[in-house]
């Protein structure tokens, strides 16, 4: 059963067919799964604001945020999320695993080759043109 309800805002970035993606550390819940990244938006944060310190923390980049492009609700065993997919474009940097395990630009193909965090499924799907 859930015990607790988190926002979190994802980083969707293109470079031309291909997506940032991030894998999560070995050590942590859903230990090396592959994400879109981002994170836990924090009490009087926007989704923006959060995103974008995210993708700076987490990786070292800065970005634009634009629209949302999907959204997904997920129940795992300790945790109920939202999920919020924003298309992004980096402005500065080069995506660094600073607080992941790895960090790429995956071709949309390859996206169902990996194994992905049970919330961001519905987001491989609809990128592949199944969703």
């Amino acid at each position: 059963m859930s015990c607790r309800f988190v926002r979190v805002v994802a980083a969707l970035v293109w470079r031309g067919g291909s997506v940032l993606v991030q894998q999560r550390r070995p050590g942590t819940s859903r230990e090396l799964l592959w994400e879109f990244p981002g994170g836990k938006v924090e009490q009087g944060e926007t989704e923006a604001a959060a995103l974008a310190r995210e993708c700076r923390e987490e990786m070292g980049i800065e970005v634009e945020v634009g629209p949302l492009e999907a959204r997904n609700v997920h129940s795992y065993e300790d945790l109920d999320i939202e999920l919020l997919l924003y298309r992004c474009r980096i402005v500065s940097g080069e995506p660094q695993p600073i607080h992941g395990h790895a960090v790429r630009f995956a071709p949309v193909g390859e996206l169902r080759s990996l194994s992905f965090s049970e919330a961001d499924l519905p987001f491989v799907g609809l990128l592949s043109g199944e969703g």
